[in-house]
């Protein structure tokens, strides 16, 4: 059990001498789904808005909160998230949104603003973007601070905490940080790698979001939040060599480099898509340090001190190679990402539908050759062709998708709603049923499933591959990969069963 990072804090009470009801948003965040076990840790009430109950199953801590199923867009969801609660966090953000991020933004931020006010809560508690002053913003910055005000504009009062790059396990900007880093031991790079950065841990952030809760009712504004160090980019990325043990990397900043052309780069070679890595990279134009830390004369330092981009990148990579990552940037669901269920309700008759099934028998039962069917992708791949799955993963990358690099959180465990690969985790039902969804691009939907049966010899693998095609070229699409599928969907299934056999030989 992780040491609870706030537990010397006070707690706010309610008027009957409750500790105050927490309202949590973006639950199935990086930030949400660790800030609810802090709350917790430390003796608060939690309630969450999630879109999909079931995407919350595997956290520890479903069974200690209520869960309010529904979209953070909808009035009437919100209303009924906001009723009888003391404290709201508001942490939804659709930075990876396909477009009018700015749009969908604001919109959210109003109904969640409204709702707040109608319901008379004691405080909102908002993580947004440290933001210099007098400096053109990118847009994403600017979002953030535009979300900050029209919160505050509720007239409840508001602690909107600014951070920059958060280092931790799973964070968008430390993936970005470290694939970089790790992958290219030389590398040219645009000027935006000279600009000075003030990075704080996700434990200190975790803190800060939690200390904010009980802060005096008069108490109200903006607070920047940072950790230590101060550094540019370029130095982060040597502090993080450093630390992972590499050696000294070659850095030479060129001027040429636009910030479109650099995110296609960074979207090359980390896990971060292409509209994300673009959006982070504009923000990196913008000088992000503490203007001020008067934060830290209301919520106080731990006793061992914030902690240090050195030390917050050991913590990372610990938990990485301990498999330990509680929640990832890539488990929030992408806004624009294909939602549907798989299509086999009646609105699909007489629609097309292309599907490949394999069927293998197996003597293991199927308790057994399940946890070979729950450890697929990631570093453990895909059991047959692996050469096309990763020339499959670049062309997705190409065009601006996810790619292979997201990898897993866990090599083993899997959870619903998480990204594995290019798919999402859509339905989970151990021993008997893993369905992922495609979020590659693609001309069409897709779905990958298994499914095992028991057998009087052991158990039935079934893999089904579906395809729904969307117009011409969707149906073109599946003609032309139709003879890959012959040559890797067969080995897939047979080798599957095979190294179970073998392992359990």
């Amino acid at each position: 059990m992780r040491t609870p990072l706030a537990v010397d804090l006070p707690v706010l009470k309610n008027e009957q001498g409750q500790p105050a009801l927490c309202l949590v948003t973006g639950a199935t965040g990086y930030i949400g789904g660790r800030l609810i076990r802090e709350l917790l840790n430390t003796g608060y009430r939690v309630r969450v808005l999630a879109r999909g109950k079931e995407r919350l199953s595997e956290h520890e801590w479903i069974n200690s909160v209520e869960v309010i199923d529904g979209d953070a867009r909808d009035s009437a969801v919100i209303n009924k998230a906001l009723q009888g609660v003391d404290v709201g966090y508001y942490l939804l953000h659709a930075l990876m949104s396909a477009s009018n991020f700015e749009d969908e933004e604001q919109h959210t931020a109003k109904v969640f603003a409204n709702s707040a006010k109608e319901n008379q809560l004691k405080r909102i508690v908002y993580l947004g973007g440290l933001a210099p002053a007098h400096q053109k913003l990118s847009a994403h910055l600017q979002s953030r601070v535009d979300t900050g005000k029209l919160l505050a504009e509720s007239g409840i009062p508001t602690i909107e905490l600014r951070a920059g790059v958060v280092i931790g396990s799973g964070s968008a900007s430390f993936e970005m940080l470290r694939y970089l880093t790790e992958r290219l031991p030389a590398m040219i790079t645009p000027k935006w790698v000279n600009t000075r950065i003030q990075p704080i841990a996700v434990r200190d952030v975790l803190r800060y979001l939690v200390g904010a809760a009980s802060l005096d009712k008069e108490i109200s504004g903006a607070f920047d939040i940072g950790g230590p160090n101060v550094f540019t980019y370029v130095e982060m990325m040597q502090e993080y060599a450093k630390a992972a043990g590499l050696r000294k990397r070659l850095i030479l900043p060129v001027p040429v480099l636009t910030p479109n052309l650099s995110s296609g780069w960074v979207g090359l070679v980390t896990p971060v898509p292409i509209t994300l890595a673009r959006r982070l990279v504009e923000s990196l134009k913008n000088e992000v340090v503490c203007r001020d830390d008067s934060i830290r004369k209301l919520i106080p330092d731990p006793k061992e001190g914030l902690t240090t981009f050195y030390q917050a990148v050991e913590l990372a990579l610990t938990r990485i190679k301990d498999a330990d990552v509680s929640t990832r940037w890539s488990d929030a669901l992408t806004p624009g990402a294909p939602s549907e269920p798989l299509p086999t309700d009646p609105k699909w008759a007489g629609g097309t539908l292309y599907k490949d099934v394999r069927e293998v028998n197996s003597s293991l039962p199927p308790e057994q050759l399940w946890k070979f069917v729950e450890s697929i992708g990631g570093t453990h791949g895909y059991y047959s062709a692996t050469f096309a799955w990763e020339l499959r993963g670049v062309m997705d990358r190409l065009v601006g998708g996810a790619g292979l690099r997201r990898g897993r959180r866990d090599p083993e465990h899997l959870h619903v709603g998480e990204a594995l690969d290019f798919w999402r985790v859509e339905a989970l039902d151990r021993p008997n049923l893993l369905r992922l969804r495609a979020e590659m691009k693609l001309p069409g939907l897709a779905w990958l499933e298994f499914k095992l049966e028991k057998t009087e010899s052991g158990s039935k693998l079934i893999q089904q591959a579906t395809f729904a095609p969307k117009g011409l070229f969707g149906h073109l699409y599946w003609w032309s990969v139709a003879p890959f599928h012959g040559l890797v969907f067969p080995g897939m299934a047979n080798h599957l069963v095979r190294d179970a056999e073998l392992h359990y030989a």
